[in-house]
């Protein structure tokens, strides 16, 4: 019956993997969605986020801007949800439709939007934002409004997502930061004909969003609510409440001094009104499969550098394999002897004639005398010229083929690892593929996470596999046990940890919180669909597949094993095998860091480079891991299991301090919270590098 069911289940596996990923894929150039003037184009509102904090708040969430009325633009009621995929809502998504009207064609030199009157609380909140320096995230035909540049020497133009909520600046008759926000949002959309025969039937495509921001006064303002001069100089609405004399008064009665400030709810409220203006510009030097090319522009400057990383890599990678050669041919030669026809494990002493070449007779050998003696001459001769033997070695890693293979303590721990080890392997493997080839790309929002989560997922066969083959080879029977391990230690352990932090996310309010809604789907795909798939890959790899098969057999008696070298141990060995895979890849890894914490606003792209710096490091990885085993053995010590993970993983603790430098050195992140996750997920993103190597 068990046998009967694996291959419906992996049918059903592969259909459901199958729909997924055609539902997912977005592919520039074969999901145009174009427009014909006048034709309704919905603006989508997400979040705010900044460099500074790792939290994000949902834009409709803030308490100082318009909240959605209901009404139905573009065919959709304003404050309306939109369908997210699994990676946006792990990346904080929340994106909502708006009341902002926008027509394809139809430029509107003011449009007035609300006034919205908040109180002092809200007031706060906004300067706070403006302090962090948050960007709001709005979204046009799957484009992000970006805030436009050039280049210092004028010759190129290029995007950073969002635009900032508002501005500071110093005052000199206060002495004190003013704090300003932007109540004014210019939209600039530019467009070109649409390509076939949409293009032919007057159909536009848009290849850019450009968002401007301006801070304009309350006063000033038309019968319809807007500014009536956008175009002059005029002062900035200022987030600022007078304090209550009053209240203060019967809050410090015993004080003679009164604070300027007023965070007390006592009423006060300041109205905020807000307008927008849009304008289309035709563009036909960009093409739609080519228009978040403007986001990666920046990037271009940085490619020599990419190219220094990578040589830099080779070049580290090409010294460790001369190494490798080496000692292969080493072992090789002492193993098989110089002719290659040598006996294993022995060593060739040749006993020497004197130096002038007489023979020196043996003990106990008397003169010849007579016939026979003479006769015996000849024997004597070739005794001499035959006078070589073998004798055993007797230090040595050639001591330990009664041991090597012995299995390491805790075994049962090391198969599950291994198996997620390679789990993980997969998923980094097929997430640089579909990068590479851009069916993974920026314009799919969400689509990195998503896919990395399902690939893992369906990786529960592969790790199932290798962890029950590899607990057979170490003698292990209860492979049901191995099989619970192996599906829940690793996730179980990450899941635990991130339900953790979001305990802290969640009394922050922040969108970066995951809802209880996605906590119990990760729980269903990892107990419904991931925990079958590791046990049909368990219960093929223990019951159909052979252990691995080892050249020597095991002594009964484990060797004793003599006192080790200082480097040669433990954890001094990891740090300094470690280093060598940590210089390979810490060049790349300063952009990636960039992308991640520092510059939120760009897309980290150069998957490409990425993808070479890897492959290297893999490789650089086995060749330190190959070096440090065999000086391991060499010492006499076959403990090898367990030392050659930590050797191949020696290189996080580098990661690990070098996120701490660039925390420290590069970022401006403020609050516990947003260092406890920064700390937290380098720290996982280490312990994922440790399982992988």
């Amino acid at each position: 019956m068990r046998r009967g069911l694996s291959p419906w289940l992996c049918t059903l596996s592969a259909l459901s993997g199958m729909i997924s990923l055609v539902n997912a894929f977005y592919i520039p150039g074969f999901s145009i969605k174009s427009y014909v003037d006048d034709e309704a184009i919905p603006l989508q509102v997400n979040k705010v986020y900044s460099d500074r904090s790792q939290l994000q708040y949902a834009y409709y969430d803030l308490p100082f801007v318009c909240p959605p009325t209901g009404k139905k633009h573009a065919g959709h009621a304003s404050g309306r949800s939109i369908s997210l995929n699994l990676g946006e809502v792990l990346r904080g998504d929340r994106i909502m439709t708006s009341d902002y009207d926008i027509a394809m064609g139809q430029d509107q030199e003011c449009q007035y939007l609300c006034s919205h009157r908040t109180d002092r609380q809200g007031v706060k909140r906004a300067r706070e934002l403006i302090e962090e320096g948050y960007v709001a995230e709005w979204i046009v035909d799957n484009l992000p409004g970006a805030t436009s540049f050039v280049t210092v020497d004028r010759t190129h133009k290029y995007y950073a997502a969002g635009f900032k909520v508002g501005y500071k600046e110093f005052s000199p008759v206060t002495g004190k930061q003013k704090y300003y926000i932007n109540n004014h949002i210019t939209l600039v959309i530019r467009h070109r004909q649409a390509p076939g025969r949409a293009g032919r039937n007057g159909g536009k495509v848009i290849v850019g969003f450009e968002v401007y921001t301006k801070s304009i006064e309350a006063a000033h303002r038309d019968s319809k609510g807007c500014p009536q001069d956008l175009h002059s100089d005029m002062d900035g609405m200022e987030m600022y409440i007078a304090p209550n004399a009053t209240n203060l008064a019967s809050k410090y009665p015993s004080s003679s001094y009164l604070p300027e400030e007023d965070d007390s709810d006592d009423g006060s409220t300041i109205t905020i009104p807000y307008s927008y203006s849009v304008y289309f510009r035709e563009d036909e030097s960009v093409d739609w499969s080519k228009r978040w090319d403007l986001y990666f522009n920046n990037q271009e400057d940085s490619n020599v550098i990419h190219w220094l990383a990578i040589i830099n890599s080779l070049v580290i990678c090409t010294l460790l394999t001369v190494i490798v050669v080496m000692v292969i041919n080493r072992t090789y030669r002492q193993v098989h002897g110089k002719d290659g026809s040598g006996d294993e494990g022995k060593l060739l002493l040749k006993r020497r004639r004197p130096a002038n070449g007489t023979k020196s007779p043996r003990l106990r050998e008397k003169a010849p005398a007579g016939l026979l003696e003479q006769m015996g001459e000849a024997d004597r001769e070739d005794d001499w010229s035959s006078d070589e033997e073998y004798v055993e070695d007797t230090t040595g890693w050639k001591l330990l083929h009664g041991d090597i293979f012995r299995a390491p303590p805790y075994a049962g721990y090391l198969a599950p690892l291994i198996g997620s080890g390679m789990q993980l392997v997969f998923m980094a493997t097929g997430l640089l593929i579909l990068s590479c080839f851009g069916i993974l790309n920026p314009s799919f929002r969400g689509g990195f996470v998503s896919v990395g989560v399902g690939l893992f997922v369906f990786a529960g066969v592969i790790s199932g596999y290798f962890s029950s083959r590899l607990y057979k080879t170490f003698g292990g029977m209860n492979w049901r046990k191995n099989t619970l391990m192996t599906a829940l230690l690793f996730p179980g352990l990450l899941f635990t940890t991130i339900f953790i932090l979001n305990l802290f996310v969640w009394a922050q309010a922040s969108s970066t919180a995951l809802p209880f809604g996605t906590l119990v789907g990760l729980i269903a795909l990892m107990l419904l669909i991931q925990f079958p798939l590791v046990y049909i890959g368990s219960w093929y790899g223990f019951h159909q597949s052979q252990p691995y098969e080892h050249p020597t057999k095991t002594n009964s008696v484990a060797r004793p094993i003599p006192e080790q070298i200082w480097y040669t141990q433990g954890i001094y060995a990891a740090l300094i095998a470690g280093f060598v895979p940590f210089a390979v890849v810490f060049i790349e890894l300063l952009f990636v860091f960039r992308s991640l914490w520092q510059d939120k606003s760009g897309y980290y792209y150069v998957f490409g480079f990425l993808s070479i710096v890897s492959l290297v490091g893999i490789l650089t990885v086995v060749e330190v891991t190959i070096v440090a085993t065999y000086i391991m053995l060499c010492q006499e010590n076959y403990n090898w299991w367990w030392q050659s993970v930590f050797i191949g993983g020696g290189s996080a603790f580098w990661i690990f301090l070098y996120c701490v430098v660039f925390y420290y050195t590069k970022l401006k992140i403020h609050g516990f919270v947003s260092g406890l996750l920064f700390f937290s997920y380098s720290f996982l993103a280490c312990s994922v590098a440790i399982k992988a190597d």
